[in-house]
């Protein structure tokens, strides 16, 4: 299950990470979040040794979502080594998130 973080937990937990962490930048009004979020939590459950995966919420930590320039959600951010090193935008299957993670992780 992926895990929420905050702007007081993001850099221990996102930046400090000696994985690639997946950050999915949400909200709860928003319908395609809600259907990604199940799949990031499937993703989550498989792939825990390889991937961290959390959940931002954009309308609670609103600093963070300026910081990354989220203008859109669902809006998915792959860091690695504290940097962010891949983007994915929108709701979409697993199978097609997994594919475009891989060669990444």
């Amino acid at each position: 299950m992926a895990t929420e973080v905050s702007s007081e937990t993001f850099a221990a937990q996102v930046i400090d990470s000696d994985k690639p962490v997946l950050v999915d930048f949400w909200a709860e009004w928003c319908g395609p979040c809600r259907q990604v979020g199940p799949v990031l939590d499937r993703i989550a459950a498989g792939h825990g040794d390889r991937l961290t995966v959390v959940k931002v919420n954009v309308d609670r930590n609103p600093d963070l979502a300026e910081e990354f320039d989220i203008r859109a959600i669902p809006a998915m951010k792959l860091f690695k080594g504290g940097e962010v090193v891949h983007e994915l935008l929108g709701a979409m299957p697993g199978s097609v998130i997994l594919a475009d993670l891989e060669p990444r992780l």
